[in-house]
């Protein structure tokens, strides 16, 4: 029986993080992994796959709307969506090996198979053979997986999930997207860019409701200017296959009956935390009532020895806060005193443009009555902007109406998934507004919208609107 300090249990971004981490502060350590490859679902059917996707829409998109206005003639386009799945695939086992190099590296023992609990200190893993490792501490990151409806049945062919969405081999005249959120939009984009009709229905009555109403109302407004259709404050009432056709029925904003037909129905109303099969009842770790691990501020669960981070415990469903909560772990291990601020984690949605958002919404100011100023910038006024013709967007700056401090940005914009960094660096020195506006910015560029959304926001002297 191998023996380790720390053990954890899930490879995605949280988990192979938190080993890294644990292996640098000396712990003996392993990471368990059921699949054959590392990297979790952000690596191999996530963040990674779908990015790619979204990158190659995107330059048949460009090449088909907007290179003749740069003078650049591309003749017939056509699209091979088979070589387009190709590369998405060689960019995720490049990334995927990337990972293996980091646990040699790291002298991180990997063990391939299902682990479960057999109590707090012995873990069972399922491979190829079976086998049994002790360790002192776990951490458990096994993520979660796509969420459906009760009365959809997901065939994996025409009604689908996002992994599948990754991999259709033709395009779809008609694709019906279940659920505004940011995987529905991202995916929906790529079809979009590639010819076929969507349809998104959601439930709510905005789009990405979780992040600030501005952002929903600018985005919606740029993706039904591409063409995509949008449902909203429509509850699906039933989905069904007939042949190659599905038909989703759905309550619209009247209250009336409608439907749509189309040849995929892609479901994305969220995703739900992955804990089949780990024995947590072997060890009497609780979980609370959406089948989330409990734990405490320390990320440590009901059993001492035993912690969770990422998208099995409460919080967004984010790669980079699961990658910080393994650092947080490992380091408290090791007696160091680490912190997070959920306030300044953020969230980006990867369509183009993209927007993105940390701190809090001005809806949530609201809510909690804070006084505070709003500066605003469009990114149409940016002569980068303007120069390559991405001019849609803005950059909104919240700060406290007495101290200035920034409560908040957001941002639809070219590039705003990187961006929103000096955002985050800003506020986590608890910078004021004035701050912001006062550091130079380099000329042209999308950044530029910050420091006048800054201006904006310090007494309304921005200089270019």
């Amino acid at each position: 029986m191998g023996k380790f300090d720390v053990t954890v249990i899930g490879s995605g971004p949280g988990g192979y993080v938190a080993a890294i981490r644990s292996a640098q502060l000396g712990f003996k350590t392993a990471l368990v992994e059921k699949y054959d490859t590392l990297g979790g679902t952000c690596l191999n059917v996530g963040c990674i796959p779908s990015k790619a996707l979204l990158d190659s829409s995107e330059h048949y998109s460009n090449a088909k709307e907007n290179f003749s206005e740069h003078g650049i003639d591309v003749g017939n386009l056509s699209v091979d969506l088979n070589r387009m799945v190709e590369r998405k695939r060689a960019v995720v086992e490049q990334t995927t090996k990337g990972i293996d190099f980091l646990m040699d590296k790291n002298k991180v023992t990997v063990f391939h198979g299902l682990g479960s609990f057999k109590d707090q200190n012995t873990l069972e893993i399922k491979g190829e053979e079976v086998r049994e490792i002790s360790s002192k501490h776990f951490i458990i990151a096994t993520g979660s997986k796509p969420a459906s409806l009760p009365f959809i049945k997901i065939d994996k062919e025409k009604i689908i999930t996002s992994t599948e969405a990754l991999e259709l081999r033709e395009i779809p005249q008609k694709m019906i997207v279940i659920g505004g959120g940011v995987i529905g939009l991202e995916l929906g984009s790529v079809y979009q860019r590639l010819g076929a009709e969507v349809s998104v229905v959601e439930y709510m009555d905005r789009l990405i409701p979780s992040m600030d109403a501005d952002l929903s109302k600018e985005l919606r407004k740029i993706l039904k200017k591409e063409g995509m259709d949008i449902q909203l404050k429509s509850k699906v009432t039933s989905v069904e296959r007939t042949g190659d056709k599905v038909e989703v029925q759905f309550e619209n904003n009247k209250g009336e009956s409608q439907s749509i037909e189309g040849d995929i129905c892609l479901v994305a109303v969220g995703r739900k935390p992955y804990t089949e099969g780990l024995g947590l009842e072997n060890v009497g770790v609780e979980l609370d009532e959406k089948g989330r691990i409990k734990v405490d501020e320390h990320l440590r669960t009901n059993v001492e020895n035993i912690y969770a981070i990422g998208d099995v415990i409460r919080g967004a469903m984010l790669a980079h806060k699961a990658e910080e909560e393994g650092i947080l772990v490992a380091e408290q291990l090791a007696g160091q005193r680490p912190h997070i601020d959920y306030n300044l984690i953020p969230s980006v949605v990867y369509t183009w443009p993209e927007v993105a958002g940390v701190g809090k919404t001005e809806e949530q100011l609201k809510e909690e009555k804070v006084d505070y100023k709003t500066g605003k910038f469009l990114v149409r006024a940016l002569g980068r902007a303007r120069a390559s013709g991405d001019i849609d967007g803005f950059v909104k700056i919240l700060s406290d109406k007495k101290t200035d401090e920034i409560l908040g940005v957001h941002m639809v914009s070219a590039r705003a998934a990187d961006m929103i960094a000096e955002a985050v660096t800003a506020m986590e020195f608890r910078a004021s507004a004035e701050d912001l506006a006062r550091i130079s910015h380099a000329h042209p560029t999308y950044m530029e919208a910050v420091k006048e959304a800054a201006l904006d926001a310090t007494e309304k002297r921005a200089i270019h609107s």
